[in-house]
């Protein structure tokens, strides 16, 4: 009887010391997983996280495509914009500026603003810019005639294209035979107001714009019609932008900015009647290598779609539904994301998450990375890890859940944003409340072939190499 006893109390202490110890016996598992389970993880070169010191070219770029363009990042070895040796901005500077970005389109949106088939199209390059928040991106345009070659911003959130347009800047019109400002009287000018944001003004009889940015950045300037060259085959006469006459802010080389949002006046409601309101753009893994942006056809055949949410303003409303780390879909109620709406943007770095989505998922990725040692939080990236004494790290994979079951499998360069191999974060944020808009950053679409068909009212994702 006593052995019984014996054997009972140990049996029952051996129980409760399992169950207390559950969570710890849980964290060693996921980790022992990433041996087997590689489905679900990213296998990660600590490198990844350092500057390269030289360039990365395609060796496809321009010979599958004649309109290939090629740029590169603004502050990487690639760049012809860089030949001051100027240093790349800085990560504190880069969430700042990337906030401002966020607080101007809520701005924005809290104002009030307000089936395309496939062609042979045509694909420039794209590269990492620094202005309107450190992470947009730049392709190369013509205006004019004779072209005038101009490096522009591109930018989903937003409608205008405008150059800097004086005799000492990026554009001369004076050098242009086919450059005619639009007059006050002309019913496109009212549709600045639409564009912009702010209403129209005149200077004389011509048509001013003015336009802001959350950064503090402005142009201002004229209304004007001028020819433009997207490809040697691929001319657009009359086409409306902003030659701007005064232009301060951030900036830097490039010339301006290529509206590629749902307004009449974006370039993609411009040029419909050639790309029927269809492109699509891969951003790079790194400074050190070149994306595109295709107008017209997409690159890949395996794109999927979600649906376009209803929505006044010219940005793009996504329904996002759901986020899986490790294979395991994170328990977040379908009302999260419903209440606080989605719009995907080509200009914001960090994805923004509301909060109780966020802390499910920095729980969930935290609980997979525990073997990884922690470093201090960065500004608003609070998931940060010390890698300087690895060669390689494993990492949970993450799945970005949209209408229509369309998983997004976030490509392994765009978990994480680094200071540097010390300080690796998760490059995903909260906002103040669940009732914010959540923001689908360009970090987290870096490799992937974001495909917008605004004819039919929908984006797909496709993985990709960028330079194919």
């Amino acid at each position: 009887m006593a052995t019984s006893i014996v054997s009972y109390l140990l049996n029952l202490w051996l129980l409760i010391f399992l169950s207390k110890n559950v969570n710890s016996a849980f964290d060693g598992r996921k980790i022992a997983q990433h041996n087997t389970n590689l489905q679900f993880i990213h296998t990660i070169q600590v490198t990844i996280f350092l500057p390269l010191p030289h360039c990365k070219h395609s060796t496809k770029a321009g010979k599958e495509n004649k309109a290939l363009l090629k740029v590169v990042h603004k502050h990487g070895p690639c760049s012809k914009l860089n030949q001051e040796n100027a240093n790349a901005p800085n990560l504190k500077d880069v969430l700042l500026e990337d906030q401002f970005r966020v607080d101007s389109i809520r701005s924005k949106l809290e104002a009030g603003r307000s089936d395309a088939k496939q062609t042979d199209g045509v694909k420039l390059p794209a590269e990492n810019g620094r202005s309107l928040g450190s992470g947009n991106y730049v392709v190369s345009i013509g205006l004019g005639s004779p072209e005038q070659e101009v490096p522009l911003i591109f930018d989903t959130g937003s409608d205008l294209t405008w150059a800097r347009c004086k005799v000492d800047q990026s554009l001369n019109p004076s050098n242009s035979t086919s450059y005619v400002n639009v007059t006050c009287s002309s019913t496109i000018c009212n549709s600045l107001n639409s564009a912009t944001g702010n209403p129209l003004r005149c200077a004389s009889s011509t048509c001013v714009y003015q336009i802001q940015y959350g950064d503090g950045s402005f142009s201002v300037g004229f209304l004007a019609t001028e020819k433009l060259t997207i490809a040697s085959t691929d001319v657009f006469n009359n086409f409306y932008f902003g030659c701007g006459q005064n232009n301060q802010g951030l900036f830097g080389k490039t010339a301006g900015l290529l509206g590629l949002g749902r307004d009449k006046l974006s370039v993609v409601s411009q040029t419909a009647s050639k790309y029927n309101k269809l492109f699509s753009y891969c951003l790079p893994a790194s400074s050190s290598s070149t994306g595109f942006l295709s107008f017209g056809s997409s690159q890949s055949t395996s794109a999927k779609f979600t649906p376009l949410s209803s929505s006044a303003s010219s940005f793009y409303n996504l329904d996002m539904t759901g986020i899986s780390v490790f294979g395991d879909k994170l328990d977040i109620p379908a009302s999260v994301f419903a209440n606080s709406g989605t719009i995907i943007d080509s200009g914001t770095v960090i994805t923004r998450l509301p909060p109780t989505a966020y802390s499910a998922l920095r729980s969930a990725f935290r609980q997979a990375m525990a073997t990884y040692p922690m470093a201090e939080p960065f500004s608003i990236l609070d998931t940060c890890y010390d890698l300087s004494n690895y060669t390689t790290v494993k990492v949970p994979k993450i799945v970005l859940h949209f209408n229509g079951g369309v998983d997004v499998d976030v490509d392994k360069s765009g978990i994480f944003v680094a200071s540097g191999v010390k300080q690796v974060c998760l490059g995903f944020a909260g906002n103040g409340d669940d009732g914010q808009l959540a923001i689908f950053g360009n970090t987290q679409q870096k490799n992937l072939e974001v495909v917008y068909d605004v004819g039919g009212d929908k984006v797909g994702f496709a993985p990709s190499t960028c330079s194919s």
